[in-house]
């Protein structure tokens, strides 16, 4: 199939600009869970000053090297938390938008439109898994305000597929979320919830539904391999002592 090279770039240029917007949304979302505030009316501040913010402080990953890092009006350092969430979103965006535009022929259920539909199913997980993943390395806590809506969103749209598409092999996602809750609870078991907790439980239960038992498998897998190198560099580095 024909694609027009200047049609494509504009697409991944929308889609980066979608990632960038959504990721700035989700640092709000971040900070509002845990701070207290509407998440839909109240105008953003500065979480220093509380100086309400104008357009111009809010453009994403812009505004921050604009401003080198600091508020306009109390000058005190912004966290890095914003133009990472902010870049990863938007990188990912595009990643999700090149795989369903690769898939959009093979799930013949929807059609033409399946490519739109499919990415803003992934999008919005993403969204959540990006909100859950920065909470928990933040305050040690997994939202489930967050959660529980994505795994119902989640079994929802994979029974759709199931049910009008007649081969679509929900089994897989039924054996993921299996695998991966399973493997928590394991460990929440055998520690007495010292090493995991019930939210990680529902998590592997969202995880393992999404990615279906194959790719389960492929991410425990790769997380621990990845956890394993990042502790190991940490000690090497003398900034992690053996226990």
């Amino acid at each position: 199939m024909f694609i027009d090279p200047i049609l494509f770039k504009f697409e991944v240029f929308v889609v980066v600009c979608l990632g960038l917007i959504v990721g700035s949304f989700l640092n709000m979302v971040i900070y509002r869970l845990k701070n207290g505030g509407k998440l839909a009316l109240d105008r953003s501040r500065c979480t220093k000053c509380k100086k309400e913010l104008g357009i111009l402080d809010l453009i994403p990953v812009l505004s921050f090297l604009l401003l080198k890092g600091r508020c306009r009006y109390c000058k005190k350092k912004i966290s890095w938390q914003y133009p990472i969430v902010e870049l990863a979103t938007g990188i990912i965006f595009v990643f999700i938008f090149l795989n369903t535009e690769l898939l959009k022929n093979n799930i013949p259920i929807l059609g033409g439109s399946s490519s739109l539909i499919i990415f803003a199913f992934s999008a919005l997980v993403t969204a959540a898994l990006i909100i859950i993943f920065v909470y928990d390395l933040k305050y040690y806590l997994i939202p489930d305000i967050v959660l529980t809506p994505s795994i119902v969103i989640s079994v929802l749209f994979f029974l759709v597929l199931a049910t009008l598409g007649g081969s679509y092999p929900l089994l897989s996602n039924l054996l993921g979320a299996l695998i991966f809750s399973g493997f928590f609870f394991f460990q929440y078991a055998i520690s007495k919830g010292k090493w995991v907790g019930g939210g990680d439980i529902k998590l592997g239960l969202l995880l393992g539904f999404v990615l279906g038992w194959k790719l389960s498998i492929l991410a425990l897998i790769l997380a621990y391999v990845s956890g394993s190198i990042i502790a190991l560099t940490l000690i090497a580095l003398k900034k992690k002592t053996r226990k």
